[in-house]
């Protein structure tokens, strides 16, 4: 295993160019700009698309991320993040008989114009709002810090990274969102009038009590845990998913690649990490799966194209033990499985065959088998649902006063950073109407 020689950055820049301003109104002249859009109801933050397009069409790009912003003031990520395939352009009215409109590479192209331009929302009310914390700097919060800067309150986000952004910054590989995309999204979420307060880690610099006592209202933006364990002999040299994303975004000529890499999982984060792997000099990547590929966590269109970059698959597949030489993996003893009644998850539960194991051979083999739940909650004595933060439908936790947004709360659906910008959007507009009839017991010097 070898250091990347050169030319990393190269290698995982973003998959798709930008649209040029020709290609951009070229391809906004073919929307149809239906009435009651489907597009739009199949966007968990109802963008008004065919109005955004429309503008795009005409000139008025400042107007298009204007209207973009309305409904989502993280545009710029999503446009790049969302599974577009699965959402907006999956419902294009074009895609039945025609090639969907690139509803994706639009929104972006408005985005890319409004961060040059220093375009952002208009604040709604100025203050004197309330004061409120919200934990965690990544899509859930950053949205809801953003929308109650612009009803006139007081925002301030304590976030224990040294860079704000979540996963946008740290987990999402370059290939769709640079993470110069995620600090300037956060920057901007900051002229609005966010404080974002970095390295100041929520039970541990700051308490809870003490935030209620110089807060109205504690959002919680927490995301989930570190990667799951496996459970398995040798699980110390397996290497963590997620860190390995990170790496590849931040410190990218540092990254190590085996020649034989084994990735477990098939969520997109496995994908992700396949990816790299192939990418930047695996002779070659395998994903292992304990089930089908029917049950895979991934998008389908990730899946295609982690077949189109070569990544091979070893499905109903479970390991059960690394095998190392002088402390180095050499492979992985996986079992086989069968498919038995569907489990509490809704998909069939692999079953180990009996005397079925085998050795795949590898000498890199990377995690990405989902995080554990939120570690918070029985330190703060909150209900659950399912292991997630228990929430209300105003985002509202059993603790008075204080709200949870995002992936801490997903107990049901996939976990997504367009659904996690809607919570913090929805969470915002509860507060404020809840903030707005009742009186403040804050004393502000």
């Amino acid at each position: 295993m070898e250091l990347l020689a050169e030319g990393p950055e190269r290698k995982l820049s973003e998959q798709l160019p930008p649209l040029t301003d020709g290609a951009a109104l070229m391809e906004a002249d073919r929307c149809l700009y239906c009435y009651d859009a489907p597009c739009t109801h199949a966007c968990p933050t109802h963008i008004d698309i065919p109005s955004f397009i429309k503008k795009i069409a005409t000139g008025n790009l400042r107007g298009s991320a204007l209207t973009i912003y309305s409904a989502n003031l993280l545009g710029a990520t999503c446009s790049r993040v969302c599974p577009v395939q699965e959402l907006c352009e999956g419902a294009c009215v074009l895609g039945t008989e025609h090639k969907p409109i690139m509803i994706g590479r639009l929104q972006r192209y408005a985005m890319d114009f409004a961060r040059v331009h220093h375009i952002a929302p208009a604040k709604k009310f100025e203050g004197p709002g309330r004061r409120i914390a919200v934990i965690g700097a990544g899509p859930a919060g950053l949205s809801c810090a953003g929308e109650l800067a612009l009803q006139g309150h007081s925002v301030t986000i304590f976030e224990k990274r040294n860079l704000p952004g979540g996963l946008s910054t740290y987990g999402i590989i370059v290939l769709r969102e640079p993470i110069e995309v995620a600090l300037a999204e956060a920057r901007m979420i900051e002229e609005l009038g966010v404080e974002i307060r970095r390295g100041c880690e929520f039970g541990e610099d700051i308490s809870l009590p003490e935030l209620q006592q110089d807060f109205d209202a504690v959002v919680l933006s927490v995301g989930l845990g570190s990667t799951s364990e496996l459970g398995i002999p040798g699980e110390e040299s397996i290497v963590d998913g997620l860190a390995f994303i990170e790496v590849s975004k931040t410190a990218p000529q540092t990254l190590e690649i085996g020649c034989e890499v084994l990735v477990i999982g098939a969520g997109n984060t496995a994908i992700d990490c396949a990816t790299i792997a192939r990418r930047l000099g695996a002779e070659r990547v395998t994903m292992v799966y304990r089930r089908t590929e029917r049950e895979m966590t991934c998008y389908p269109h990730e899946y295609r194209f982690a077949r189109g970059e070569g990544i091979e698959f070893r499905f109903l597949s479970q390991p059960s033990r690394m095998v190392l030489k002088e402390g180095k993996p050499i492979g992985l003893e996986c079992r086989r499985m069968e498919l038995g009644a569907p489990d509490s998850t809704g998909r069939p539960a692999p079953i180990p065959v009996p005397d079925s194991e085998f050795i795949i051979s590898a000498d890199q083999i990377i995690k990405a088998v989902g995080q554990q739940k939120p570690t918070l909650t029985n330190a703060l004595e909150l209900k659950t649902v399912k292991g997630f933060i228990g929430v209300n439908e105003d985002f509202e936790t059993s603790l008075s006063g204080v709200y949870a947004i995002g992936d801490c709360i997903r107990s049901r659906g996939a976990a997504s950073t367009v659904m996690a910008v809607e919570d913090g959007k929805l969470a915002a507009a509860a507060i404020d109407r809840k903030l707005r009839m009742e009186p403040s017991t804050i004393e502000v010097d």
